[in-house]
């Protein structure tokens, strides 16, 4: 049974040519991910720290989204913020 993997990324490059020289395979990628390959098989995504870092923004907008959505049909607190 041949069991296939997507691969997430425009680049993709072999795990050896990724030991010989790791910058320029990250490189290759033009800011955004690289697919790490071992026999023609997904291992890992180098990541640039830029691409990650949006990432992590957007997973965090998508938690706090949940967070309002979840609090939206809760009751309003009347608050004077001079009492604060």
């Amino acid at each position: 049974m041949v069991i296939t993997h997507p691969i997430l990324a425009d680049v993709s490059a072999g795990i050896s040519e990724f030991k010989k020289n790791p910058m320029a395979v990250v490189q290759q990628g033009d800011g955004a991910p690289v697919a790490i390959l071992n026999r023609n098989e997904p291992v890992f995504y180098a990541v640039p720290a830029q691409a990650f870092e949006l990432i992590m923004d957007k997973l965090e907008d998508m938690e706090l989204a949940a967070i309002v959505e979840a609090r939206q049909d809760q009751p309003e607190i009347e608050v004077d913020i001079n009492a604060l």
